[in-house]
């Protein structure tokens, strides 16, 4: 085989996994969804478990097919997806009108991808918090061949239980991340208490849209779909994100869904019926590659057994995130810039909560 990257997805499938784990991680994973008998409360009551399966198996697909930066973009026309990806990460920047110096949270902060790019484009120091040790290993290494180790770092912990004391960060984002969050009210809950007062928290959020119909089963279906290519307990809907943003007490600058405000969708690179070169391995002849590369790897014991099982649902997921982007149903770039009150009061704290 020559190409290197193809080398790298079949001897790293599953992480930080031995490679008998995988299949296990695998079958364990799948329980979790509706399509193998799992449900919702299942999803929510163990969402770290899940969370950690899923980007123990998927981290080497995601950087495989999609670089080190793991989010969808809108695009201008002329603009590569590359190049968009690191726009959308400089927009979040610029929202939170970052200075050199000041200290940042990365809220599930994958690899690093946007951290190294946020801290380089910013000057900022970044701190990424992750519960996934494989994916921190990751972010680490990455971080020293792009010389920003000395002013970023990351933790291993869980966002809904953060370990930092009040008031500790000038401004924090997230992106793509939250959504992995079992409950969004304690989520944010926890990112007002850690940020200073008068700081501002940007988001892309995954969300359901108000075109979203419960009891259409072909939404539903789709929504499933995401779910389990994703590890999500359930997607909320942009109301209710924010809702939960206003309960915890932070204050709305603005808010918007701007995955479509772009000539070019951020659901394109998924469309099977293109062909593109420079994100060749996300099309529909790009995965047939990877279908049939990890088919014969698995079979001579290069890839370890449950790899096929990991493309097979991350496939699917693909088609429910371009169908329910085409029908405008589904989100990931449900964008707000919010704001913790000057005084650190808020409706939510003095609730008792």
């Amino acid at each position: 085989m020559s190409n290197p990257g193809a080398i790298h997805l079949a001897t790293n499938v599953g992480g930080k996994l031995e490679r008998e784990e995988v299949i296990d991680a695998v079958e364990k994973y799948e329980k979790y969804h509706g399509y193998y008998g799992g449900d919702e409360k299942e999803r929510k009551a163990n969402y770290a478990d899940m969370v950690n399966k899923y980007y123990d198996l998927v981290t080497s697909f995601y950087e495989y097919g999609w670089g080190e930066s793991f989010h969808f973009a809108s695009r201008f026309k002329g603009e590569s997806l590359k190049e968009a990806i690191k726009r959308h990460e400089h927009f979040i920047a610029l929202q939170l009108c970052l200075k050199p110096g000041q200290k940042v949270l990365d809220v599930g902060c994958g690899i690093g991808g946007p951290l190294r790019e946020i801290a380089q484009f910013s000057m900022t120091s970044i701190t990424g918090l992750n519960n996934n040790e494989y994916q921190i290993t990751r972010g680490k290494l990455l971080d020293r061949k792009a010389g920003v180790d000395k002013s970023c770092d990351y933790i291993k912990a869980d966002f809904m239980k953060m370990p930092f004391p009040d008031n500790s960060f000038d401004a924090a984002y997230a992106i793509e991340a939250t959504c992995h969050a079992p409950d969004v009210v304690g989520c944010y809950k926890e990112i007002h208490r850690v940020l200073k007062p008068g700081q501002c928290f940007a988001a892309y959020e995954w969300c359901m849209t108000s075109s979203f119909d419960p009891n259409n089963k072909e939404h539903q279906s789709i929504k499933r779909e995401i779910e389990l290519g994703n590890g999500l307990p359930d997607i909320r809907t942009t109301t209710q994100c924010l809702e939960a943003l206003k309960q915890v007490g932070f204050e709305v600058i603005w808010e918007r869904d701007i995955g479509a405000d772009l000539p070019l969708p951020w659901y394109l690179p998924l469309d099977t019926s293109g062909f593109s070169l420079s994100s060749f391995r996300v099309t529909a002849a790009g995965r047939f590659v990877t279908r049939n590369m990890l088919m014969v790897l698995e079979s001579v014991g290069l890839a370890p057994k449950g790899s096929q099982r990991v493309q097979a649902f991350l496939e699917k997921s693909a088609e429910g995130l371009f169908d329910g982007g085409r029908k405008g149903i589904f989100t990931p770039s449900y964008f707000f810039l919010v704001r913790k009150p000057r005084s650190g009061s808020s409706s939510f704290q003095a609730a008792g909560n």
